[in-house]
């Protein structure tokens, strides 16, 4: 079974990682590849297809120079501590040991624009490409277009062992688009948080980031090898609710009263 999550816009370089365990990305040569076509863009383009301040595209102008095929103790942190967003607070990867760690190498993968995939404690260096950019490539009009069937077949690759493989989508649309679901050969379950809000349950997006990094969490922390496990979840409020579920799309609830 494979956890698969978003990464965040928000990053974290200055904190020391609490682990010194590391591994290399799967996917540099494709990396570097649309790194040199990002270098090509001036930071006024860069605000203009990632719709930025131009502070923020200076930024990551200066960060696509910098960028390297090495990756070193002095450019890069592991993905599952450098990313902060909200989803992150939620699986707070900092208070996890060696070993949680170890275990969430094994079950989970942050979709990456520019990584493709990433392992928990795969090296990472800081860069901003959402999977939805519109960045035109030598693969096509976007990065849909280049990453193509490549994360597909690598959770596949992964999941070859598995007598009944499944994959449990806690990423957001924009990057679950990039596994190519006619290339997938697993079972995907997809976990949906809502909250009651205005006399109805709906979706609200900072706590449903929120909650996958909590969902993510718990399955770090229990182990789960087993679809029906993900029921047992129960944090912040959040329980279950089996009415308004189907066998592969798994709704946990949350009223405030």
């Amino acid at each position: 079974m494979l956890f698969l999550l978003s990464p965040a816009k928000t990053l974290d370089y200055d904190t020391p990682a609490h682990v010194a365990t590391h591994t290399k990305p799967l996917f540099v040569k494709q990396s570097a590849e649309l790194i040199e076509v990002l270098r090509q863009k001036t930071p006024a383009e860069i605000a203009s297809l990632m719709g930025i301040s131009d502070a923020l595209a200076q930024l990551n102008v200066a960060r696509y120079a910098a960028w390297s095929p090495r990756f070193t103790a002095g450019n890069s942190k592991q993905a599952v501590l450098a990313f902060n967003g909200d989803v992150y607070e939620g699986l707070d990867a900092r208070s996890l040991s060696a070993e949680q760690l170890d275990w969430a190498q094994q079950h989970l993968v942050i979709l990456s624009g520019l990584y493709g995939a990433l392992r928990p404690l795969d090296w990472m260096q800081p860069y901003r490409l959402e999977m939805g950019t519109k960045l035109a490539n030598a693969r096509g009009k976007d990065l849909y277009a280049y990453w193509g069937s490549t994360i597909a077949a690598y959770l596949n690759e992964r999941l070859a062992e598995d007598a009944t493989p499944v994959v449990v989508n806690l990423a957001s649309e924009e990057y679950f688009k990039a596994v190519d679901r006619k290339t997938l050969k697993a079972r995907v379950i997809q976990c949906v948080f809502e909250d009651w809000k205005g006399g109805a349950y709906k979706v609200i997006s900072f706590h449903a980031k929120r909650a996958r990094g909590l969902m993510a969490r718990y399955a770090i922390e229990q182990r789960v090898t087993l679809p029906a496990q993900l029921e047992q979840f129960a944090s912040e409020g959040y329980a279950y609710d089996a009415g308004a579920s189907a066998p592969d799309r798994l709704v946990f609830r949350r009223r405030a009263d």
